[in-house]
């Protein structure tokens, strides 16, 4: 048995594996995109990255090479970190106006001299591939169909391959970030799920209190190794969601001793990443098949 790290063994916890499942649902997704050809339609994901940051290009990387095992096509655009406002702005622009482009995310985190949220505001709602622009978060809260967050999609997901109950579960969910807290719990709480969910922060009073409580606790903090074993219910569902690039490589917020208290639990790499890059080509192939 695997700790979250994937470096040495551990008893106790099965690995909750999301390469795996991925790789399932982009075989689904290429079978879609053949039938989308047939009617004329070529998915194009694009994507805008900003300065130079490692695991952005990385991770962006990562899903340029999902498209071409799928069959969608790619649209790169590349600004250096002195990219001015105007210029994003222009970036954004272009890709809303581009019919090659089904659909783009802009990479964050963004500079800190960039304004974010007025650039999520520029994207075109029908082409939000990450499902962040006020408009599908405003329709998520309605329980209105449009584009879903990816990440909190991909744990559901993830979830459900793995047979962990959801609908009547206790969810303890580890920071509350535009990317996965808060819209999990939105996507928790709707009638397809019916979970009970804490949402916990900086602020919030005995964090391990709620861990405890949970069947299923969602890590996506960003803070290496802040859950421990004595956060854990024995038997729960842990996933590791949130990283920190470290020298020694990268580290989950999950401490790898957790395992042995656990039922099940995701790894800091090879778990809900991988469904992240497969529900961002879901939401591509998706927008596309509006349009048949």
């Amino acid at each position: 048995m695997l700790s979250p790290e994937g470096d040495k063994e551990l008893a106790v916890a099965t690995r909750i594996d999301g390469r795996q499942v991925a790789t399932a649902i982009k075989e689904q997704l290429a079978d879609r995109v053949k039938v989308l050809r047939t009617h004329g339609v070529l998915p194009g994901l694009g994507t805008i990255v900003v300065g130079d940051d490692p695991g952005s290009h990385a991770y962006v990387a990562g899903k340029h090479r999902d498209c071409a095992e799928v069959g969608i096509a790619s649209i790169r655009v590349e600004l250096p970190a002195t990219a001015t406002q105007d210029e994003v702005d222009a970036a954004v622009r272009s890709l809303n106006d581009d019919p090659a482009c089904t659909g783009f995310i802009v990479q964050l985190p963004l500079p800190p001299h960039l304004d974010m949220y007025r650039v999520l505001e520029l994207v075109d709602p029908d082409k939000d591939a990450d499902g962040l622009h006020p408009t599908n978060l405003g329709k998520l809260v309605l329980g209105i169909d449009g584009p879903l967050p990816c990440t909190p999609r991909g744990i559901i997901e993830l979830l459900r391959a793995h047979d962990v109950p959801i609908t009547g579960a206790r969810f303890c969910v580890i920071g509350c970030g535009l990317t996965v807290g808060r819209p999990l719990g939105l996507m928790l709480t709707r009638p397809t799920e019916h979970a009970t969910v804490t949402l916990c922060h900086e602020a919030t009073v005995d964090v391990a209190e709620h861990a405890r409580a949970s069947d299923v606790v969602v890590a996506a903090a960003g803070v290496a190794h802040l859950v421990r074993p004595d956060w854990i219910s024995p038997g729960a569902t842990v996933l590791s969601v949130g990283i920190t690039r470290t020298i020694e490589g990268i580290l989950g917020d999950v401490h790898p001793e957790v395992g042995t208290v656990a039922g099940k639990i995701s790894p800091a790499t090879g778990g809900v990443g991988p469904m992240t890059r497969a529900m961002l080509l879901t939401n591509i192939v998706e927008i596309a098949e509006r349009s048949v």
